[in-house]
This record gives C-alpha cells, sequence and structure tokens, in this order.
C-alpha cells in the first residue's frame, strides 16, 4: 500500500475554521504539488479530504473525484486517519488531504513507531509506502516534497 498524507495549502485566517479558503499563494502551492502528484501517481487511487474548505480545495487540484471523512476533520486522531485510509492492509494507493498535527503524528508513528508532533509544511506531501521483506513489515518514505522544492 501507498499512502501520501497531503497538508492543505496556506490558507486565510478567520473564523469559522471550516470555511477557511485557500489564499492565493495557497492555490498555487495545490496547484504545484498537484502537477508533481499526477506525473507519479498510479493511474488508479483513492484520494479523500477532510471537510473543511482548505482541504476540499486543495484536493481539487488534482482534478479527481474525492470523498471528504469527518475522520480527517482538524484535531482528529491518528487512528482515525490510519482506520479511514486502511493503513498498512488495503491495496493500491491512497491521498489523504488533512491538517496538522494528525499528520505529523502519523508520519511520525509510521517511521519512528512513536506518535511525536513532526511538522509538516503547508501544501506539503509525505509519500509512504508499505512491504514485506524476509517476513518483516517495514514502511518506507518514498519522498517528502514542499511546494517550495518545485
Amino acid at each position: 500500500m501507498d499512502l501520501i498524507l497531503w497538508r492543505h495549502a496556506e490558507a486565510e485566517d478567520g473564523f469559522p475554521d471550516e470555511g477557511r479558503a485557500l489564499t492565493e499563494r495557497g492555490v498555487r502551492q495545490a496547484e504545484l504539488m498537484a502537477a508533481w502528484l499526477r506525473s507519479r501517481l498510479p493511474k488508479e487511487y483513492r484520494l479523500i479530504s477532510s471537510p473543511t474548505k482548505r482541504t476540499r480545495q486543495t484536493a481539487k487540484a488534482l482534478n479527481a473525484e474525492f470523498p471528504v471523512s469527518n475522520a480527517l476533520s482538524p484535531g482528529a486522531s491518528f487512528a482515525s486517519l490510519l482506520a479511514e485510509t486502511g493503513w498498512p492492509d488495503a491495496k493500491g494507493c491512497v491521498v489523504v488531504v488533512g491538517h496538522q498535527p494528525t499528520l505529523g503524528q502519523v508520519a511520525s508513528l509510521l517511521l519512528s513507531g512513536v506518535e511525536n508532533a513532526w511538522s509538516v509544511k503547508k501544501g506539503a506531501i509525505w509519500w509512504f509506502s508499505n512491504r514485506t521483506r524476509r517476513d518483516e513489515t517495514q514502511t518506507v518514505l518514498r519522498a517528502m516534497v514542499s511546494p517550495d522544492l518545485l
């Protein structure tokens, strides 16, 4: 299984939190990352977004159909995100558009086995693969890319 954690791009300040839209810079960040992803994603993949406006706008940059999931809402637990994606047993590739601190907690758990408050930059992706080698399950970080590198 491949799991791609994509933090929403830069958003406006304001209230209510769920209604905050991407800034012009955020729109550019989402478009850059979507272009990078499109050239690398497998033909078939699942895209899932948090229900907030900024995450839905980020996900729309991929030009693909996607459901929204409350399991990815701000403040969601790493366990709800992993359950929603089916990690590590699902087949194929899942792209999750979500929030901090949940994405950082998931990245930390997958790479170190411990839930820590790792930082994921706005608009960045962390791409993980799960594989079995010599009867050992392994998590591999395939890529970590932020929009300022594109």
